[in-house]
């Protein structure tokens, strides 16, 4: 007798999410393994320590994974050992970068021709590519549960890079604080679909949940509570298990706009104004959600306090090729009330010069790439701050604006009509209005690069805002969805939502719940019993 997963991964189509890009072959025989057995050995000792320790502490995460599958109720005889070797011709830099080269080679075999030993050869070009090929060994090896036992494919051959160099999530954590677990497990999550940029949007009007030591009344006056902060410490824990993911980690301080009390002090610290129109009313007047407030263009302190801030995620992070700088939602009522001499554009031209400029100061450099919102404020951006930035890419809403407006500028997608995880489910002051509700095949079916051969696309992300989410639905607003954009990015086939991707779509959400994350089912038992009679 057989079980569903065994059939699923001997009897059924390439089983690996996200589905490699290369050439892939895979045995349909199997054998038993413990984690025990599986060692690791890395090939060239010109390998730099740094890298040396992600590698061990990455396969150890990849240990962890598969003995949490483990039973020790039944056993065998003829165990198989595992020698994974790690074969590293590139980077010593263990960091995602914006040119991190993410490919890999792997190669499963036995290691005799009567012998009980399996040998994994993994070639890659930087600590990322192992990693990623780590997740794809970790993919092979499953739990039976008839024989009681973790089965490995007995020979394996696959050949993988991505399609696009960002492909991430976003996670609100200002309109709701999640525990740090949440955020690693998620951080997990993300790692097991190879996406690799966490983009944390940590600032807006409501709340400022990061405690920088930097500018320390940001959170003093901004957090929900003493226990509601993220400190230096569990920055760094979401940094380095990020890091051992294969992802980096981009905090979005939101500005001019999504300000709101964490700026409200400076009058009294001799700062003067820091920010206008906080608790304006009728709120809606100012601004989305309440509460409302806008940076004051014209205070040279704010851009000091910024330089700080940059400065301090910079040093948490350690990225420095990238930023974000939020840039959207500017009200144009709020600093016309408070400089009426002066056209909005221009003030928030302004602002925007002055904050890239202070985070070039702060970073020794300018960042490779420069992300912010768009905005109807954007029109200007390749023209009046092209001497400014370098590199300068648009999280775009509007797929028309984006045609017309950011045509040859490097573009992160990022459309609330396909990949918004929020959309279709309204807000806490208004229902849905008619938005769809954005399903795993809308999300992996959204391809507008394919008919707007202009754009320079890094990739995309998906979004999850977070006015009416708490740390308890979060896994499964975010998954399988998530899931199905990670295989869109990494691999972008021009199929859509197949019979094929939906098999391999729901084993892959099972190895989600195996590994601890509470993914939603992508539809009944019943269809995961008997998946072709379902699509």
């Amino acid at each position: 007798m057989q079980s569903l997963t065994t059939c699923n991964m001997l009897c059924a189509s390439m089983q690996i999410w996200p589905q490699p890009t290369g050439q892939v072959s895979l045995s349909t025989t199997a054998v038993p393994v413990r984690t025990d057995l599986i060692q690791l050995q890395i090939a060239h000792s010109t390998v730099s320590e740094i890298t040396r320790n992600h590698i061990e502490d990455a396969f150890q995460l990849l240990r962890n994974d598969l003995k949490a599958l483990e039973r020790k109720e039944r056993g065998f005889e003829e165990w198989r050992s595992v020698q994974v070797r790690v074969n590293l011709n590139g980077t010593s830099d263990p960091r995602m970068r914006i040119n991190t080269d993410e490919r890999y080679r792997l190669a499963l075999r036995p290691k005799t021709t009567v012998g009980t030993s399996l040998i994994v050869d993994i070639f890659a070009q930087s600590f990322c590519g192992i990693r990623h090929a780590f997740e794809t060994l970790s993919q092979l090896i499953w739990l039976d549960s008839y024989r009681g036992t973790l089965l490995i494919l007995e020979a394996a051959k696959i050949e993988d890079a991505p399609r696009f160099s960002y492909r991430g999530l976003l996670l609100d954590t200002a309109r709701t604080f999640y525990p740090v677990n949440d955020i690693i497990r998620t951080i997990d999550a993300m790692g097991a679909c190879k996406l690799n940029t966490f983009h944390w949007h940590a600032s807006d009007s409501q709340a400022f949940s990061l405690q920088l030591g930097s500018v320390p009344q940001l959170s003093i006056f901004g957090a929900y509570g003493v226990s509601a902060m993220y400190s230096p410490d569990d920055i760094r824990a979401v940094v380095r298990r990020a890091r051992l993911r294969g992802i980096r980690v981009i905090i979005e301080i939101d500005t001019p706009a999504h300000v709101g009390r964490a700026w409200a002090w400076g009058d009294g610290s001799g700062f003067r104004t820091l920010a206008h129109c906080i608790d304006a009313e009728p709120w809606s007047a100012y601004c989305n959600d309440p509460p409302c407030g806008q940076l004051n263009p014209r205070n040279p302190r704010v851009f000091e306090l910024l330089e700080r801030v940059y400065a301090e995620i910079i040093q948490l992070t350690g990225v420095d090729d990238i930023f974000h700088i939020g840039g959207d939602d500017v009200s144009e009522r709020c600093w016309e009330e408070h400089f009426n001499d002066s056209d909005p554009m221009n003030l928030w031209l302004e602002f925007t010069r002055s904050a890239l400029q202070r985070l070039e100061f702060a970073n020794g450099k300018s960042p490779n790439l420069t992300l912010m919102w768009t905005s109807h404020l954007s029109d200007r951006i390749k023209g009046e701050l092209k001497d400014y930035i370098r590199c300068i890419g648009l999280q775009s809403r509007n797929v028309a604006w984006a045609h017309k407006h950011v045509s040859g500028v490097r573009t992160v997608i990022s459309h609330e009509d396909a990949w918004d995880l929020n959309s279709g489910l309204g807000s806490w002051h208004e229902d849905s209005g008619g938005v769809p509700f954005n399903s795993w095949q809308r999300v992996y079916e959204y391809r507008p690069w394919a008919r707007n051969s202009v754009w320079r696309v890094e990739g995309g992300e998906a979004t999850v805002w977070s006015s009416s989410l708490s740390g308890g639905g979060l896994d499964g607003r975010v998954w399988p969805r998530a899931a199905a954009l990670a295989e869109r990015l990494w691999t972008d086939r021009a199929e859509g939502a197949t019979r094929p991707v939906h098999a391999r779509l729901d084993v892959h959400r099972s190895r989600l719940v195996e590994r601890g994350i509470k993914a939603a089912p992508i539809w009944s038992l019943w269809c995961t019993h008997n998946t072709y009679t379902c699509v």
